[in-house]
């Protein structure tokens, strides 16, 4: 700091200590409660949801992934590592989306439990003989129950942000952000199943950069 003459004056020694190691702002608070809520919804996904899923996953001949807003980038980010582990995916609504038939799997999201659109496409996968696994954070959503494999990420979403909110994130983004780090995971598992280390998976990144 200066006087009016334009000197600058001696600083306290508390001041100078203080500008030496500034501490966590507002920001890297709210970074690490957010991280906390993400770490304990993760621990209360069930590890046989998720040992059948990545079953599923393995022994699908190929898959095709939808969700709905922030879930459809989630799951779109799942079929592009699906692709990098040299496994053949596809996003519905992409032009080269392939069809579905029996020995195939549709993954989808359905955070609140509940999406029309989700539904009908599962109706339309398993009647075409495919079969379906749900990522959802409602155990009783009815999108899980028609599926033929579930896993249940227990996240504040959108279906009670309102009435009862827990997260300090905003609307379903817990959920979401569950569900990201959650299916990078589940990645990890099925990259050892299928014995394809990350130097394969990095030779099929795209370079069209």
């Amino acid at each position: 700091m200066k006087d009016e003459d334009g000197k600058r004056r001696p600083q306290p020694a508390a001041a100078k200590v203080a500008a030496a190691t500034p501490g966590p702002g507002p920001l890297a608070a709210l970074a690490r409660r957010a991280a906390d809520e993400v770490a304990a919804v993760l621990a209360g996904v069930d590890e046989d949801e998720i040992e059948a899923a990545v079953a599923a996953l393995a022994g699908a001949r190929r898959i095709v992934c939808h969700g709905v807003g922030r879930e459809g980038l989630q799951l779109k980010g799942l079929a592009m590592r699906h692709y990098h582990l040299g496994c053949a995916a596809g996003v519905v609504g992409d032009m080269t989306c392939p069809p579905v038939g029996a020995g195939d799997l549709l993954v989808v999201s359905a955070g609140p439990g509940w999406f029309s659109t989700v539904a009908a496409l599962i109706g339309e996968a398993q009647a075409a003989g495919a079969r379906c696994l749900v990522f959802t954070a409602e155990a009783g959503g009815r999108c899980g129950q028609l599926a033929d494999f579930r896993v249940l990420v227990p996240a504040q979403t959108m279906a009670s942000d309102l009435s009862a909110p827990t997260s300090i994130l905003p609307m379903g983004s817990l959920y979401e952000a569950a569900l990201h780090i959650g299916l990078e995971l589940l990645v990890l598992k099925l990259r050892d199943r299928l014995g394809i280390d990350a130097a394969a998976m990095r030779a099929r990144h795209t370079n069209l950069e």
